[in-house]
């Protein structure tokens, strides 16, 4: 069991002078989820290197018992790092790809071609694709088999923009993952404000908060066994 993690490499947010990147919890606790599980976890980046970390995912209220574990983990740590550059990993080497979240995917995958590339390839081999809270951003640009926008027809959720408006990022990121869904023909839905809320459309997951990044995992998994 193979699974690829995709992470930012942004960790500019917008004009602000402040840091972004991803969202430990959504790294962490579907990471976890699936390494106790027996997955064999590569993690890539747009620029490989060292993934930068969201600072605001990392204060004392946002701490679970995975970002804690992250924290103490060595290993993990190494993993993130170093992680691998985009470019230089292939659909064919993986069972399934996971993007973590955090306002980065934003500024940077919903644009890279490398990744919207990927997304396409392990879409065309029926591969299950997953993505929570602002990572559906990587899917703006990509398309289906039939070259429509893949998310059209599907049902799908991501960060809604009433909890954009609650975090006061409404003017300030390039675009709300909420409407980028909608107006791609996404079936979008939304269950309350940071509550747990996962859709599964065929190989399609996608999670709406960092509440929801363990059973977005889980439901990976399940597609794997």
């Amino acid at each position: 069991m193979k699974v690829l993690f995709v992470l930012t490499s942004h960790d500019e947010l917008g004009d602000t002078g402040e840091k972004t990147g991803f969202w430990v919890e959504e790294f962490a606790s579907p990471y976890y989820t699936l390494l106790d599980k027996g997955a064999d976890i590569t993690v890539a980046t747009p620029k490989g290197g060292k993934a930068p970390i969201d600072p605001n995912s990392d204060t004392e209220d946002n701490q679970t018992e995975a970002t804690k574990r992250f924290h103490k983990d060595e290993a993990a740590q190494k993993v993130i790092n170093n992680t691998k550059k985009l470019s230089e990993v292939k659909a064919e080497g993986f069972d399934a790809v996971f993007y973590p979240g955090g306002h980065g995917p934003l500024w940077d995958l919903a644009n890279d071609k490398t990744s919207i590339e990927l997304i396409e390839t392990f879409n065309r081999q029926e591969k299950p694709i997953a993505f929570v809270c602002h990572a559906p951003a990587a899917l703006k640009e990509v398309k289906g088999t039939d070259g429509e926008p893949l998310v059209k027809g599907k049902k799908v959720t991501g960060f809604t923009n009433s909890e954009e408006k609650a975090v006061e990022l409404t003017d300030v990121v390039p675009f709300l993952v909420e409407d980028m869904l909608k107006k791609n023909g996404g079936i979008y839905s939304k269950g309350d404000d940071w509550a747990e809320y996962v859709l599964v459309d065929g190989n399609l997951i996608t999670g709406q908060n960092p509440a929801s990044s363990e059973l977005v995992a889980e439901k990976l998994y399940a597609k794997l066994k």
